[in-house]
């Protein structure tokens, strides 16, 4: 009886012989089980599969994979159609904006917050404060001043337009103070709508309103009175700030008019204009102005 033989190719140009495929031939009398076909590819080494899953998984203990909460949270949104055929209606800048608004929010950033990512003359507004100019951005936030250990959770982000960005995060804490500490820790659940340039990607107006109503009545007293000491304290800088740049642009106006030829056209006589009475009028309005605070914060509080 003729013996039968089984012929074998393999491939040379792979690199490894675990993973080297190699060609059968085998008798027609004893086709490979479950094959239509005499022909069949099989890696040369039984104990690994053809195509191995460590050459497509990622490893979650690199750490140069390790992603922050709020790339992902990023990540699973939808920014809606930037382009379509005709035109672009938004930009890509947009998406960076909004990584960089959550990453401030979860991180409770404040000096070091990314100011690119507000207009300069950016708007905001909440119950009660409202401001413009991004610089003030960069002062100390109420959380950090009033609550020990705040922890805050994003809960949603989701583009309501191509333009407008609205983030729910919560804010959770024990107030500093002792008294109000009684009542337990406050929870505040907040709503961020962030209205942005579509060219820029920046931020043109910043809303926020809040909820707490998963807060103590004591804790609850405690928000909003330290929430509006705060306000009025931050209007008297707004207040003095505004002064004090008027008062600079006024020097620097001053420095280059302050002599004036006589307008009776001899341009040897020279006379000075007396700005005395000017700055008694600022000095007036600045002291009624913080008088007003003053009184419209007792009105609040007692």
């Amino acid at each position: 009886m003729r013996k039968r033989h089984r012929y074998e190719f393999c491939f040379p140009f792979l690199r490894s012989p675990a993973h080297r495929l190699c060609l059968r031939q085998f008798p027609p009398q004893s086709p490979p089980p479950n094959s239509q076909n005499p022909f069949h590819f099989s890696p040369s080494s039984s104990s690994s599969p053809p195509f191995s899953t460590q050459r497509t998984e990622v490893s979650t203990t690199d750490p140069t994979n390790e992603r922050l909460e709020s790339d992902k949270i990023v990540d699973g949104m939808d920014f809606g159609e930037l382009c379509n055929e005709f035109e672009c209606i938004s930009s890509p800048l947009v998406e960076s904006t909004a990584r960089q608004l959550v990453r401030d929010i979860l991180e409770l950033r404040e000096g070091n917050r990314a100011l690119g990512t507000y207009a300069v003359s950016v708007k905001y507004k909440d119950p009660v404060r409202s401001f413009s100019g991004r610089e003030k951005y960069k002062r100390p936030l109420w959380i950090t001043g009033a609550l020990e250990n705040p922890t805050v959770r994003v809960q949603e982000m989701v583009m309501l337009s191509t333009s407008v960005l609205n983030i729910k995060w919560t804010i959770q804490g024990k107030p500093k103070s002792f008294v109000a500490g009684i009542g337990g820790d406050l929870i505040i659940r907040v709503n961020s709508q962030f209205t942005l340039n579509q060219i820029s990607g920046q931020v043109i107006e910043h809303e926020e309103l809040w909820d707490l109503s998963s807060s103590s009545i004591i804790a609850q007293a405690f928000f909003w009175t330290s929430r509006r000491l705060f306000a009025t304290v931050e209007a008297a800088k707004d207040l003095a700030d505004g002064a004090k740049d008027l008062s600079t642009r006024f020097s620097t106006k001053q420095e280059n008019t302050e002599v004036y030829p006589d307008p009776s056209g001899d341009p040897t006589k020279f006379f000075q204009r007396d700005d005395g009475f000017q700055r008694d009028v600022y000095q007036i309005a600045l002291f009624l102005a913080v008088l007003y605070f003053v009184v419209q914060f007792l009105r609040t509080t007692l």
